[in-house]
């Protein structure tokens, strides 16, 4: 692939080996060096990766991952949590892991950044804190409340068939994710007519919402089998795939 290539890449990697991927394996650290290879100046890897627990102890690997994107120049811009609302995964000794991290590595600054925006819980003309001193004293002047704020980095998902998508195909992949969490990433860091990618792209959600969103989508996976799921998803979506 061409160096300098890709406006944004959205991708979630067979960390920890928690599941057979058809035997193949996953070579992080060369992956990671070509990412950083074909991403634009100012374009955005976000890497959705969580941890296994070995025998109660936590592997650490998206932070591992994290620090090493750092270490061969990427920015990481934000650590995002992509939280689940209907984890089934229960455990005995702790409280019920509901989250994945969503890192969005950036080449230099994000050159695309579109808010996505929620309701406030109120709006209108109030007296607001102002200038709080160490003293705990507050001051207050009169301030607009708008009737939208930028969302928070924390992002919450239905899962399973209905929530993360209603294409049936999909669940032959072991690991998929929500195809709106795909979707706010594609909005947020990227515009019309960009490229999207996709190296590990399994049963295409992120083609699909990409060219659903009008943007270009490239998406590659080592194993055939994951690639029929996706081209089918693109056609029963868009009549057509590419």
């Amino acid at each position: 692939m061409d160096t300098n290539s890709i406006d944004l890449t959205v991708t979630s990697p067979p960390y920890d080996d928690l599941r057979n991927y058809n035997g193949y394996k996953f070579e992080f650290k060369k992956m990671a060096y070509e990412l950083y290879r074909i991403t634009k100046k100012g374009g955005v890897v976000v890497w959705i990766v969580g941890d296994k627990i070995n025998k109660g102890n936590k592997t650490l690997t998206s932070f591992k991952h994290a620090l090493y994107f750092q270490e061969i120049g990427f920015n990481v811009h934000d650590t995002m949590i992509y939280a689940k609302k209907n984890t089934p995964f229960m455990r005995s000794n702790a409280y019920t892991n509901g989250h994945e991290y969503m890192f969005v590595l950036c080449k230099g600054s994000p050159k695309t950044f579109n808010p996505l925006k929620e309701p406030t819980v109120r709006s209108g003309i109030e007296m607001l804190v102002h200038n709080k001193g160490a003293d705990a004293n507050n001051s207050k002047v009169l301030k607009e409340l708008k009737k939208e704020k930028t969302k928070s980095n924390i992002w919450y998902y239905a899962v399973g068939l209905g929530g993360s998508t209603k294409d049936k195909i999909a669940f032959k992949h072991p690991a998929i994710y929500p195809e709106k969490l795909a979707q706010d990433h594609i909005l947020s860091w990227s515009d019309n007519g960009d490229i999207v990618f996709d190296p590990m792209c399994g049963s295409g959600t992120t083609c699909k919402m990409a060219a659903l969103n009008n943007r270009k989508y490239i998406g590659i996976d080592i194993s055939k089998e994951y690639i029929n799921i996706a081209q089918k998803r693109l056609v029963d979506t868009l009549g057509v795939f590419a």
